[in-house]
């Protein structure tokens, strides 16, 4: 409720007694203005696109402005919004990006994506080639944040596609969904251990039980929804696609292929493991506010052996991880096979290149999200959220949900749901685990244009607007519709 919802008239001595009075309607629209600006934000960013043509990265920004104007900023505030929004979106993603890029043209150029897909078909064969892409999405995202994983994984789904002949999406759906709800369910991601800890969950419980919702969520969400997506005609943008497929007798070993893919993925899944294992899910240098040195002393009090979880996860760390990739690519698939240093350093900055203007496209996504919350959508939502009561699992899914919409941040989503709703929740006779659930879930439900997932998949998958809502955007809302539904099922027997 708004603060002027009820407000108590002061009348003079002769009047009638004091009564409270009703809201007036101008109030109450009032209350819900930041809604009403992020809609027509929502439109005004259509307009431009689909009417106007204009590139997504310029329709960003000028929607990100007007919205802020919208909300009460002045000019000089949404400048800086947008740019500490594009600042905070750049150093979090730029570098894995652009090592993604760089690892999947080496993997793609030596044939090394092609020996995995070609060693895939024949393990899976035709007819499965979904349930392999999900299970690789899935041991992948355990251990991978989403950007990352999907940056690594992206050129073999380009290869098994080319290969198989069999449409990109089909291809590419079941391991997008796997890489989300690893993202959304499972700790020891980002958002996922953060809430086990707001909700005062056991970690192996959330684990546990996010292990039970994924598998339906990946089979729903991923293989069936792949299947029935009306989508079909999707190909890799120009400066992404694959070239003529390397011949047989000049791919490297599947095994140093697979190695070199797995590089990131078995450091990021060694930094998770210790995490697990030491107590320091929550232990963050990158986020502001916090004295992680104190955090890991406290977690770890012996020197030598902290020594050693800051070692692993320094190198967990996907920015190190993918660095570290992209170097073991170059000797593995470059040098070692016969390639100069110089045609490598030019097919590495022909890579960088061909994803310019998805950074760009990014960073403007990232504007609009800063825009929305500093303009206040998000506080928006949470009071409203604060005075409701329905059932927890249903209030923490919906919670999640707009904050979803309002931030794009799947994470900022689901840590913000948790931080109102934990003193609720703790006494509501939940289980603490299913709280995170359907948090979770809820944090993955509505993806448009202010989330980076969502313009990541159309640039990749070379989509319009239309069909990235059609693929990736219904593909979230099933995958977190799966999740809501076995935390109530789970409440159930449990």
């Amino acid at each position: 409720m708004c603060d002027d919802d009820l407000r108590i008239v002061i009348a003079p001595v002769t009047a009638a007694p004091l009564v409270p009075t009703r809201p007036h309607s101008s109030s109450l629209a009032s209350c819900a203005m930041p809604l009403l600006w992020v809609a027509i934000g929502i439109a005004l960013m259509l307009v431009l696109l689909l009417v106007v043509k204009l590139d997504a990265f310029f329709a960003l920004l000028l929607t990100s402005l007007v919205v802020a104007l919208l909300n009460g900023m002045d000019l000089l505030g949404a400048l800086q919004s947008i740019l500490k929004g594009i600042g905070a979106t750049m150093g979090n993603v730029a570098l894995i990006l652009v090592f993604g890029a760089m690892l999947g043209r080496l993997l793609e150029e030596s044939g090394a994506a092609q020996a995995i897909a070609t060693r895939l078909i024949e393990i899976t064969g035709v007819r499965h080639v979904q349930f392999a892409m999900a299970l690789t999405g899935f041991v992948v995202g355990i251990a991978m944040l989403y950007n990352a994983g999907f940056l690594v994984l992206i050129p073999i789904v380009y290869t098994v596609a080319l290969t198989t002949g069999l449409p990109l999406v089909y291809i590419g759906i079941p391991l997008a969904a796997a890489l989300s709800v690893t993202h959304g369910f499972l700790p020891p991601h980002p958002a996922p251990t953060f809430l086990a800890i707001l909700y005062h969950a056991d970690v192996n419980r959330t684990l546990l039980v996010g292990l039970v919702a994924a598998i339906p969520a990946c089979l729903i969400g991923g293989v069936m929804f792949g299947r029935f997506v009306p989508i079909r005609n999707l190909i890799p943008p120009v400066g992404l696609a694959l070239r003529e497929p390397v011949a047989l007798a000049d791919l490297p070993g599947v095994a140093i292929s697979s190695f070199v893919a797995l590089v990131p993925v078995l450091l990021m899944l060694s930094n998770a493991i210790v995490d697990i294992a030491a107590g320091t899910s929550a232990v963050d240098p990158f986020r502001s506010g916090t004295d992680f040195r104190a955090q890991l002393a406290a977690a770890v009090p012996n020197a030598a052996l902290r020594s050693v979880v800051s070692a692993l996860k320094f190198f967990g760390n996907a920015t190190v991880a993918l660095m570290i990739a992209v170097l073991v690519a170059l000797y593995a698939l470059g040098l070692r096979r016969g390639r100069t240093m110089d045609a490598l350093m030019r097919s590495l900055g022909s890579a960088v290149g061909s994803i310019a203007m998805i950074l760009l496209i990014i960073a403007a996504g990232g504007a609009f999200s800063q825009v929305l919350r500093d303009g206040g959508v998000s506080d928006y939502i949470t009071r409203q959220a604060s005075g409701m009561h329905v059932n927890p699992l249903l209030l923490a899914f919906g919670v999640a949900a707009l904050l979803r919409a309002a931030v794009g941040s799947a994470t900022v989503a689901g840590m913000t749901a948790a931080s109102v709703l934990a003193p609720t929740a703790l006494g509501s006779g939940v289980r603490p685990e299913l709280m995170v659930l359907a948090t979770g879930a809820g944090s993955l439900m509505f993806s448009h244009f202010n989330d980076t997932g969502f313009w990541m998949f159309k640039e990749y998958y070379n989509a319009t607007i239309r069909e990235t809502f059609l693929t990736w955007s219904m593909m979230e809302l099933v995958v977190a519709l799966v999740g809501l539904c076995a935390a109530l099922l789970l409440n159930l027997v449990w």
